[in-house]
């Protein structure tokens, strides 16, 4: 087997322009996505076609998040706590988004003939309720490490 020489130092460049790269790439995406998201909450055009003038609230979205996202790089907020954060509150906030899926899944006033069926509802109820017990969990157990 050949064994390949350390890279050394370049490797620690590649990397960091590797994360910088990927950074680039995703500050554009969540942006958007969030502008995206509040635009369909809200009513307002949007689109990253439509002018500034056409579509002002869309694009100030886009701008506001990228400031608030340069400026938390000047803060000591912990990137890492930042998203466990993140992920936590995504996950308790999941469940009650969860339980209103399976309502409208099987509302027959909404899907008329297209409601769940049975294999679906029930791996969505367990998803639910194995997700109610992970939130429990946490709550009973956040601080005791």
């Amino acid at each position: 087997m050949k064994s390949f020489p350390d890279a050394g130092q370049i490797s620690k460049t590649i990397f960091a322009l590797g994360v910088i790269g990927t950074g680039l790439v995703a500050i554009p995406v969540l942006a958007g996505a969030s502008a995206y998201a509040l635009s369909d909450a809200f009513g307002w055009k949007q689109g990253l076609s439509k002018s500034f003038t056409r579509a002002r609230n869309f694009h100030m979205v886009i701008a506001a998040s990228t400031i608030i996202g340069l400026l938390i790089n000047f803060t000591n907020l912990d990137p890492i706590k930042a998203l466990v954060y993140s992920a936590v509150i995504n996950g308790i906030v999941a469940v009650p988004i969860l339980i209103a899926v399976m309502k409208i899944a099987n509302d027959r006033e909404i899907l008329k003939d297209k409601i769940n069926g049975r294999v679906s509802n029930v791996i969505g109820w367990i998803t639910v309720v194995i997700m109610c017990i992970a939130v429990v969990i946490l709550l009973l157990t956040w601080g005791h490490q």
